[in-house]
């Protein structure tokens, strides 16, 4: 039976990239269904997502034999079954637009993810939760509770096996231990158009400096706050007429949408981390 897998990968560049892999694949009995490169100039890496098809259906087997060709060329990478859907956790706090709408894509198939839990450190959803038969966590922090609650939020996260952790509108700074042991796998939306705006009320801000353009960017987290790698950015139109609540709406809808769409391309394994930068093969 044929089955579907998706191999990503990055090394230094050099000749003959696409050919080894390519010819690889051959060698698998691999049919090509969709490819995408990008050689970094700048950097001298070079970056491949390859979907393929193939009868090989033991994948410990595929991953073995994609090492010893992977070794050869210092190649970074990963090989997942297409079919299969990321075990996510989503974290959020007293905002529940882009959890809402997580949840709705989710359930609606829009998403290839598989949420197995939502942690907050306030009550607001755990009706949300339950209404989609999701596990509700519910994990207070203060400043003198905070290395206690990350670690409870980091044994659920490893329990569940989640590969990809969501801040969604989850208003707690993640200590440097805790952005260390989700690094690459922790999707934060930012609720404006970085590097513009930042802080707690980015919307007051954007008004009061009467802003033609606001915007959301998702970024992973890392311990530099806020600078982690974009995966994607928006922006939305505003006038004179606009009032705080037309841009917070506003806001909130494009907050929605970008972190929706790094998500699934996440989850697609279209997003390769370049540096302090990410290459996405849309």
């Amino acid at each position: 039976m044929t089955q579907a897998y998706i191999l990503t990968l990055s090394c230094p560049d050099r000749r003959g990239l696409v050919h080894a892999v390519s010819g690889f694949l051959l060698e698998q009995g691999a049919n090509i269904e969709e490819a995408s490169q990008f050689n970094d100039s700048a950097t001298g890496l070079f970056f491949m997502r390859v979907q393929f098809a193939c009868e090989h259906s033991d994948l410990a087997g595929l991953k073995a034999a994609t090492a010893v060709m992977a070794d050869t060329y210092e190649m970074k990478w990963s090989l997942h079954a297409e079919s299969e859907r990321m075990k996510t956790v989503l974290m959020v706090s007293r905002q529940g637009h882009c959890l809402n709408d997580l949840l709705f894509r989710w359930k609606s198939g829009l998403l290839p993810i598989d949420i197995k839990a939502i942690i907050s450190n306030h009550r607001d959803f755990y009706q949300l939760a339950a209404s989609y038969n999701i596990p509700f966590h519910h994990i207070p922090v203060t400043a003198a509770t905070k290395a206690q609650a990350e670690a409870k939020q980091f044994e659920i996260i490893e329990a569940e096996g989640a590969e990809l952790v969501v801040l969604a509108r989850y208003m707690q700074v993640l200590s440097n231990d805790l952005c260390q042991k989700l690094s690459g796998r922790a999707i934060n939306i930012h609720h404006s158009f970085l590097p513009s705006f930042k802080g707690a009320k980015p919307y007051y801000q954007a008004h009061d400096r009467g802003v033609k353009l606001i915007g959301a960017t998702a970024h992973y987290v890392t311990a530099d706050l806020d600078e982690g790698p974009i995966i994607e950015q928006d922006v939305a139109r505003a006038d004179h007429t606009d009032t705080v609540e037309d841009l917070t709406a506003r806001g909130q809808d494009t907050e929605s949408q970008v972190l929706a769409r790094a998500v699934k391309w996440h989850s697609e394994h279209r997003v390769l981390v370049n540096g302090h930068k990410t290459v996405v093969f849309r």
